[in-house]
């Protein structure tokens, strides 16, 4: 026996604005924004400071290298977050101050394993397009016609 399928609202002309609840306040994004900035920083400056030890003895000169790594790469990180955010950023050059984020990252942590230079340039250029395709997908389909941000 057939059923009929319940219609959607733009067939019905119910046009309704849905919008995701957000069920946290705007200070737990700020902490969660921030926290996320911490841990990354001090996973990144944990991974560059084991990869140039090299299963080496920790020293002094090590830790002291994954702290500012990781320092470096918060603020970093935290600066293209904060740039992105500007409304007249557009798609395009918001997806390479990713690129050139990621890249960087990428091909220093390369480097940090007595790598050429050319292969931890390639390395960099390799993931940074793999994440520029990727945002700029994202922010293409996350904006209108005009350029700005949905939601």
């Amino acid at each position: 026996m057939a059923h009929a399928a319940p219609a959607s609202p733009n067939v019905t002309g119910q046009l309704t604005q849905r919008r995701t609840r957000d069920v946290f306040s705007a200070r737990t994004h700020t902490m969660m924004r921030a926290t996320v900035t911490v841990a990354l920083g001090l996973l990144y400056g944990y991974w560059a400071a084991a990869v140039r030890r090299d299963a080496g003895p920790i020293t002094g000169w090590n830790v002291l290298f994954g702290f500012v790594t990781a320092f470096v790469f918060a603020v970093l990180y935290a600066a293209v977050w904060q740039l992105g955010k500007r409304q007249g950023l557009v798609r395009e050059l918001h997806a390479a101050l990713w690129f050139v984020f990621t890249g960087c990252a990428v091909g220093f942590l390369v480097s940090q394993a007595n790598a050429t230079v050319l292969w931890s340039a390639t390395s960099g250029v390799v993931v940074g397009a793999g994440v520029f395709v990727t945002m700029f997908y994202r922010y293409y389909t996350h904006e209108d016609a005009a350029g700005h941000r949905i939601g």
